[in-house]
């Protein structure tokens, strides 16, 4: 104890010691000596921008295996549209042309990856919304609209040549375009021809299902099958005099004198509960591609050597029904409840649906980063009889009418022929920063039910011209396009209309 006493003390003195060693008490009256003056803090270098690479990623291994990731993209338009005629702004308000602001997609993507042999993801956003249309009543009203699910894909590795999935997929056939990708399109849009069965019995051109996919050496495939969606067809089941099908039962025919005739004009089939089958096939001659999601690059800017070939199809049975011209139905035997299913005779007829494309994508020169993009598609489309849908992008006219606002001839019994070129010109053509890439497309549609009055087909022509300037490559651009779009309100008159929309894009 008295050795820890003695310590204690020696201990304490020390402390005190060196305490007043640090304090040093001036002199009186004299004021301490300054004290030094802090270095400045020093100015932050410049950061230098950051390639994107492969996104918003959320590393949950150290080697990177095991990630989340985030990708984020809008794309909004400012549009001069000269309308098609007979084209309502609001109701009983009838506009010629007009400017308008819109949403063409604002979407998000969330892509877990938590396991070598699984993947899960989800897709959702909005899409074509403006001040007429894209809300909850898309065709008549702007506000609101539905955030929906896009995709929600769980997904499967067997081994390096087969994965499986099931879920709200975007795995369709058809052809490269069919499974796009928006965020990296040559041309401002796609021309949706190449979605023929968008929202009616697919939801957004995606599909409740299962598929698998895989790569063999060069050789890529993608197989699906899926339920088709309710068409929901403005009509009744059951006979209602005065309802909505009064005068036209199940929305097949013309009346006349109290006697319903058939149109010979094949629609959805309402009751269609067929599986649907797609499937999309290509060869790359020179590097791959990704295949870790479903969409198809459009361009690639030079940073791949891509020749692809490849050919797709969907079947889906007895999904579309007709009348015939001899089907004729008294108005006044039809009982009111009567099945109108049972009591209107109706024929039905597969949609078959058939593409085959080449894709180009390579660089020119690798000094200047030149570079050259080339797209061509041909479709055969059979969905019965005189089948003809019509179908605007963010469309900026008010109501019901089938050619209504910017509304083209989208899709029908018939063969479409779509081709897109481009051209990335040297990177200092608009300085260090920018590059600029032009670039033209060209649709050309021909119907069976799209016909003058002299029986003779009328042809479906939409010719697109523009500018891409990449500020990021994709992930910053705004692109001005031109259009001369046909108005078919007359198919004996059809008249071209001009389309100019000034895009931006920020993908993240």
């Amino acid at each position: 104890m008295r050795n820890a006493r003695y310590a204690l003390t020696f201990s304490a003195l020390l402390a005190a010691t060196g305490a007043s060693a640090q304090v040093v008490t001036p002199p009186a009256g004299q004021a301490p000596p300054p004290a030094a003056p802090a270095p400045p803090p020093a100015t932050p270098a410049p950061t230098k921008p950051v390639p994107y690479g492969p996104g918003m990623k959320v590393n949950i291994s150290p080697d990177g295996s095991k990630y989340l990731r985030f990708l984020l993209w809008s794309q909004i338009y400012t549009r001069y549209n000269e309308n098609n005629t007979g084209t309502l702004r609001a109701p009983n308000k009838p506009k010629e042309s007009q400017v308008d602001f819109g949403i063409r997609r604002s979407r998000m993507v969330i892509l877990a990856q938590l396991n070598p042999r699984f993947l899960v993801y989800t897709h959702l956003g909005i899409n074509n919304q403006n001040n007429v249309s894209g809300g909850l009543n898309a065709a008549t009203d702007g506000k609101k609209p539905q955030l929906f699910i896009h995709e929600a894909v769980t997904e499967y590795k067997v081994n390096k040549y087969l994965n499986l999935g099931a879920g709200l997929h975007y795995y369709n056939g058809i052809s490269r375009l069919s499974s796009a990708s928006t965020t990296s399109m040559l041309a401002m849009d796609f021309p949706l021809t190449n979605f023929p069965t968008i929202d009616a019995l697919d939801q957004f051109a995606r599909w409740i299902g299962v598929f698998a996919k895989g790569r063999v050496g060069k050789f890529d495939y993608r197989v699906s099958m899926s339920d088709p969606y309710l068409t929901n067809l403005p009509t009744n089941a059951n006979y209602v005099v005065g309802g909505v099908q009064t005068g036209n039962p199940l929305g097949l025919g013309i009346t006349s004198n109290g006697i319903n005739t058939g149109t010979n004009a094949a629609q959805y089939n309402p009751q269609n509960t067929s599986h649907v089958y797609q499937g999309y096939f290509s060869y790359n001659f020179w590097e791959p591609e990704a295949n870790l999601l479903p969409y198809y690059q459009g361009t690639y800017l030079g940073t791949k050597k891509v020749l692809s070939l490849g050919t797709g199809f969907m079947f889906n049975k007895n999904g579309m029904y007709s009348r015939p011209t001899s089907s004729s139905v008294p108005l006044s035997s039809l009982t009111p409840g009567s099945d109108l299913y049972a009591a209107v005779p109706t024929r039905k007829h597969d949609i078959k649906l058939f593409g085959a494309d080449v894709f180009l994508d390579m660089p020119i020169d690798t000094a200047s980063r030149t570079a050259l993009t080339v797209y061509g598609v041909y479709y055969n489309y059979n969905f019965g009889p005189n089948y003809v849908r019509y179908v605007g992008a963010e469309n900026p006219g008010y109501g019901t009418l089938a050619t209504r606002g910017n509304a083209v001839p989208q899709s029908g019994t018939g063969n479409s022929q779509y081709l897109n070129a481009g051209f990335l010109l040297p990177q200092n053509t608009l300085g260090p920063k920018a590059r600029l890439q032009p670039y033209i497309a060209y649709l050309h549609s021909s119907y069976e039910g799209l016909r003058k009055n002299n029986g003779e087909r009328a042809g479906v022509n939409v010719y697109d011209a523009g500018v891409n300037v990449l500020l990021d490559g994709h992930n910053a651009k705004v692109t001005l396009n031109y259009r001369a779009r046909p108005d078919f309100t007359v198919p004996d008159d059809v008249k071209y209309r001009p389309e100019i929309t000034l895009q931006t894009q920020v993908f993240l």
